[in-house]
This record gives structure tokens, C-alpha cells and sequence, in this order.
């Protein structure tokens, strides 16, 4: 679902239908959570800020609109689930939506990466753009509401001018001479935007009308205002009347709001950023395409090389967050490498090539760039061990970790990865690799079935994040959790399958918000599914649930499970092979248990040569945070049908 409070406050299905929210207090309650950004928002402070002086029955009539929203929202949701989306947390109620879903978070993280990011423009303008009207339109009364629409209708103008500032610094901006000239109308004491009016009006080829607007300006603030206009408005009128070449040239370094950052600055603060997760992930990763594009505009190679190599921040999934911005990060790296060529600084190469392998991960790649990613994984590892440079080698092992999923059943090459990481890290203070190698080992462990060894890595991993600030840890090792409940729950006076998917649910909220979409999508449905088969259930069919880039591997096993066999069997035919990454174990057994349930002995076979090498695993374990149960289960079942008994 959609919600949009940019305007009058609405709520949308994905189809665009509109949902009947209710009346006017409904509403306004879902637009304070809304306003609360997925915080909890207490009874009381709901029911402060409904009434101005609250009846007797308040609380008791908050609890009705909430549950009539609930019915709107999650209109399929059985009567005894518990819902996903207005939840009860605490003494309140949180609204769980992915922040893409509604409009005015949209914009403000257009807007935070349009801080940030030089080539933002395009979708800060979009997310302007989606403005319907004052925020909060159809919440008149609220002091809570007047407060946000003041907040939100700041943000607004900033966008606006910062939207102009951007496309005139990359040299564009000829089109903005209408829409800068009525926003100075409505606004004229802001006095930056007759700067960027005038500058937009020279970039058109109106040199005198954009004297002419600076000379309105200040007339303006001393008439009106009272104020002199300040050096800036000075220094840009001086620059058009000597047809400065400062006007037509991008800024030569990032700029942060007030603060000019350069690409040095702006890579390190990122890389500390990343570590924290959420929102700052995301505008970490952003921040440095930022520094790289601030670099390249230099002019020099070798600052460019060293910005593209100094985001060695680890990386623990094999499947991009953001794989266009990934795309970009391999291609600047290749064009560095291409530059520098083979006789280049060899820790300036041995970067740029662990970054090619961290950034090209498996899941989204085809063979060629498989290939490629894994032959920079072993040259740069190659070059940091002649260096002898621990910090660098771990950095190296980190991309020949994510290129190490060449083929079902490697849990224990890559447990040996994990281990030299440690080790280094261990002895030459480098803790976020310190982390990272156990978190691999939690992996492996888990791939491989031994869950006492891996909880061991859960708690060592949990310890050395409090001391590194790094909150995404304990969001992981949760799934860990889950995962060996539901593998404790096949085992006599083990827990129920139910408290399993209490703890998968459990670890889905903390994961919704914590920025990393290309883990995130999808696992939850792939989680109960694994759980299903575990107890050999049907699949979950709730038409809810996203199961991102594992629909077409599930999708013949709930069709099957929905009596729907012709439809099972042309998705069985349309699956394509399993990506080489965390789940293709996984994956596969999906295929295997399909093919044996329809008879399709090509499949099956195609899928039991491909478990083999895995038959010791644990399905989906690799990823330490789902099962399916041992992989020798399903390749025993499609061995059989393959040959037809």
C-alpha cells in the first residue's frame, strides 16, 4: 500500500485503488504515526494530540479508529494474526511501512541525498513534484499538524532551491527562469533564490535581465525588509558583469549544505556512517558515488583511485542494496584500473580491485561479470599479500568471500575466509573486519549444521559490534535466532512451529527499516516457506507477502500447494537456474521438491547434480538466517524422480 499526506491525507492499494480510511479523526491518527516516521507514538500523546481537551472516553475511542484503520490497511489479514503494518508496540502505536511507500518520507531522503549527492536533482524534482498541495491538508486544527506543515513547507523551499542550485552547477538550468521567477514572487525575502534567478536568467542568455533582478533584490531587502543584501548577491553580480567563467563551470569540489566538503572528507565520513545502518546506510553509499563523481571532476587519477578504494566498509550479502549504484562504483573502479594500468601504484590497484569484487555481487550479475569479479577478487588478494598490508588483505578476502559462490556447497571454503579474516582483524585491531569475519563463520556454521558453534559467532559478533557502534549486527544474529528455532522446532519437546514464526517475524520488523533492501526482500516468505517444509505444510499463499528475487523459484511450490498444477508446471518450466549467492542451495531444493511433486524428471535431475556438492548442507542455512532443512532430503527425493522411481 501507498500513503500520501503531501496534500490531503490518503492511502492507496499498489493497484492505485484508494482506501476508505474513514472519518477525519481515522485520519488524522494515521497521519500522526505517519509524522512519526515509524517511531512508536504513545496512547497518551495520540490522544493529546486528537483533542485539545480529551473526553472521558478518549483512549477508548482511539482504540476504535485504530482498529477500523487496521480493517482499511490489512483488510485480508485473518481475525487472530497479528497485524503487519499499524502495530502495537509498548504503551502505543507504530506505523511499519518501507519509507518508499509514503510520499513525505520519499521527499525527505530525496532531499537528504540531494544534500549530499550532486547528481540528485532528478529525483528530488520528482519527489517535489509529488506535492498535492500544503502537507497535513485535510488536519486543519492540530497543533501537531501546524507544526509539521511550517516544518515540511521549509523543507519544500529548501528543495526547491537546492533542486536550481544543483542543475546550474552541472551547467544545466535554462528552464528554470519561470519557475524561480514565481517562486521569488511568493517568497521574496529569501534571498538566495534571486540569486539562482539570476544566475538561471544568464545561463539563458539575459545578461541584463538578470542585473535587473539582482537590483530588484536589493531594493527589495533595504525597502521592505530593511536589510543589505548579503556578499553573495555582490560577488554574483560582479561575476555577470564580467562574464565570470566561474558561472558556466560545476563547483570544483562537493558541497554539504553550508559546509564544502571535498572527496577525502566525504568518503571517510561515509565509510563511518555505514556502520550505523538505516537511513545513514543509505545515504552512506550515496555520499560515496557522491565522492567519486567530486574526484573524477578533478581531473586526477590518482585522488580519483584513491576515493573509488577507501570505501573498504565490509560486506556480508551477495546480492546489491542498490545494484545500479553498484554498477557505477565497478565501472569508475575499471576505468581507474584502465587508467593507472598494470604498472600502477600496487595498493592503489589492489583497492581498486577489491572494490570491482565487493561490488559485483553474484546474485545480480551474469557469467561474464561473474568471471571477471572473481578473477579481481584473486589478483587483488594476490597484491595484498606480497604488500604484506593486513588492513588491505582483509579487505581483499572480503571480495574473494563474496565471489566464493561458485557452485553449491563451498560453506567450508568460505568458513576458512572467514577465519583468516578474524584472524587478521584480530591481530592488527581491525574490529569492523573482526565482525565481519564472524559473521561469516555464523554463516558457515550454520550452512554446515552446527548451531553451537554458530550461536558461539552470534555472541562474539553481538560483543565486538557494541564496541564498533554498529547496530546492524544484532538485527542479523536475531535471524539467526529464528532460524535455529525452526530447526529446534522439528526436534521432540522443541518449540512449536508457531513461536518459529513469531521469531522470523520478529526479526522482519528490525530488518524492515534498517537499509538493506537486497537482503531484506523477500527473505520473511522464504523463511515461513522453509518453516512450512520443515513440517511438511503447504506453502504460505498470503498474497501480501513480497517475495522479491525468489518469486520465480517459490512460485511452483505455491502454486501446487493452491491445487493449481498447469500453472505450477509452466513456472517449474520458467525458472530460470538459481543465482550463484547465498541461497542457491535453497533455491534449488525449491526446484528439486517441485519437480518430484509434478514428475518432472529433466528438472529434478538438472537440480540433484547440482545439490551433490552440498548434500552435507543445510538449505538456505548459508545465509544464517533462514532453513529448509538438509539439503540430502530434497536431493534424495530428486534423484528418484529422476530416475523414475
Amino acid at each position: 500500500m501507498r500513503i500520501d499526506v503531501l496534500g490531503a491525507v490518503r492511502a492507496m492499494r499498489e493497484d492505485g485503488t484508494p482506501l476508505d480510511l474513514g472519518g477525519p479523526r481515522h485520519r488524522e491518527v494515521l497521519a500522526r504515526l505517519v509524522a512519526a516516521e515509524g517511531r512508536m507514538v504513545t496512547t497518551d500523546t495520540l490522544v493529546n494530540d486528537l483533542w485539545s481537551q480529551p473526553p472521558a472516553g478518549a483512549v477508548g475511542a482511539l482504540r476504535t479508529f485504530v482498529a477500523a484503520l487496521r480493517r482499511a490497511i490489512e483488510p485480508d489479514r485473518p481475525p487472530r494474526n497479528p497485524p503487519r503494518v499499524l502495530v502495537t508496540e509498548g504503551p502505543g502505536y507504530a506505523l511499519r511501512l518501507p519509507r518508499e511507500d509514503v510520499d513525505v518520507h520519499r521527499f525527505q531522503d530525496a532531499l537528504a541525498r540531494a544534500r549530499h549527492d550532486p547528481d540528485a536533482a532528478d529525483g528530488l524534482g520528482a519527489a517535489l513534484a509529488a506535492w498535492r498541495g500544503p502537507a497535513y491538508a485535510d488536519v486543519r486544527d492540530s497543533a501537531w499538524a501546524q507544526r509539521e506543515r511550517t516544518r515540511l513547507e521549509e523543507l519544500r523551499l529548501e528543495g526547491v532551491e537546492l533542486r536550481a542550485r544543483l542543475l546550474l552547477d552541472a551547467g544545466t538550468g535554462t528552464d528554470l527562469v519561470a519557475e524561480l521567477g514565481a517562486h521569488v514572487a511568493e517568497h521574496p525575502w529569501r534571498e538566495p533564490a534571486w540569486g539562482l534567478l539570476a544566475r538561471a536568467l544568464h545561463r539563458a542568455g539575459r545578461q541584463a535581465d538578470a542585473l535587473a533582478t539582482l537590483r530588484r533584490a536589493r531594493t527589495m531587502l533595504v525597502d521592505q525588509l530593511g536589510l543589505d543584501p548579503g556578499p553573495d548577491l555582490g560577488r554574483l553580480e560582479t561575476d555577470i558583469l564580467n562574464r565570470s567563467a566561474s558561472l558556466e563551470a560545476p563547483p570544483p569540489a562537493w558541497a554539504a549544505g553550508a559546509v564544502r566538503l571535498g572527496p577525502r572528507t566525504t568518503v571517510d565520513l561515509a565509510r563511518t556512517l555505514a556502520l550505523a545502518g538505516g537511513d545513514a546506510l543509505v545515504r552512506s553509499r550515496r555520499d560515496r558515488l557522491a565522492a567519486i563523481h567530486a574526484a573524477r571532476r578533478t581531473g586526477d587519477l590518482t585522488l580519483t583511485a584513491r576515493i573509488i578504494g577507501a570505501y573498504d566498509v565490509p560486506a556480508l550479502w551477495s546480492r546489491a542494496d542498490d545494484p545500479e549504484q553498484s554498477r557505477a562504483v565497478v565501472a569508475a573502479a575499471e576505468r581507474a584500473l584502465a587508467g593507472l594500468g598494470p604498472d600502477g601504484p600496487a595498493d592503489l590497484r589492489a583497492r581498486l580491485l577489491a572494490t570491482v569484487a565487493v561490488e559485483s555481487r553474484s546474485a545480480d550479475l551474469p557469467a561474464a561479470g561473474l568471471e571477471r569479479a572473481g578473477r579481481a577478487a584473486r589478483q587483488a588478494e594476490t597484491l595484498a599479500r606480497d604488500l604484506g598490508d593486513p588492513a588491505l588483505l582483509a579487505f581483499a578476502l572480503n571480495g574473494v568471500f563474496l565471489q566464493s559462490f561458485a557452485r553449491p556447497g563451498l560453506a567450508a571454503v568460505r568458513d576458512a575466509i572467514g577465519g583468516e579474516i578474524l584472524d587478521l582483524a584480530s591481530r592488527n585491531d581491525l574490529p569492523r573486519f573482526a565482525v565481519l569475519g564472524r559473521l561469516i563463520r555464523l554463516q558457515s556454521a550454520s550452512a554446515l549444521g552446527d548451531l553451537p558453534a554458530a550461536a558461539a559467532h552470534a555472541r562474539a559478533a553481538e560483543q565486538l559490534a557494541a564496541t564498533v557502534e554498529a547496530p546492524l549486527v544484532p538485527c542479523l544474529t536475531a535471524w539467526f535466532r529464528a532460524r535455529a528455532t525452526a530447526a529446534d522446532s522439528t526436534e521432540p519437546g522443541g518449540p512449536t512451529p508457531a513461536a518459529a514464526a513469531a521469531r522470523y517475524r520478529a526479526a522482519e520488523d528490525a530488518l524492515r527499516t534498517a537499509g538493506m533492501p537486497g537482503l531484506h526482500r523477500g527473505l520473511f516468505p522464504l523463511a515461513l516457506l522453509g518453516l512450512r517444509l520443515l513440517h511438511d505444510r503447504p506453502a504460505p499463499t498470503d498474497p501480501r507477502l513480497d517475495w522479491g528475487p525468489y518469486g520465480p523459484w517459490a512460485r511452483p511450490l505455491l502454486f501446487l500447494d493452491q491445487d493449481r498444477p498447469e500453472q505450477a508446471r509452466a513456472a517449474l518450466a520458467a525458472a530460470p537456474r538459481p543465482p550463484r549467492d547465498h541461497m542457491q542451495e535453497a533455491l534449488w531444493c525449491l526446484l528439486a521438491r517441485a519437480a518430484t511433486r509434478l514428475g518432472e524428471r529433466a528438472v529434478a535431475a538438472r537440480a540433484a547434480a547440482a545439490l551433490r556438492s552440498a548434500r552435507t548442507e543445510h538449505a538456505g542455512a548459508a545465509s544464517g538466517m533462514l532453513t529448509l532443512g538438509p539439503v540430502a532430503r530434497y536431493l534424495t527425493e530428486a534423484q528418484a524422480c529422476a530416475e523414475g522411481e
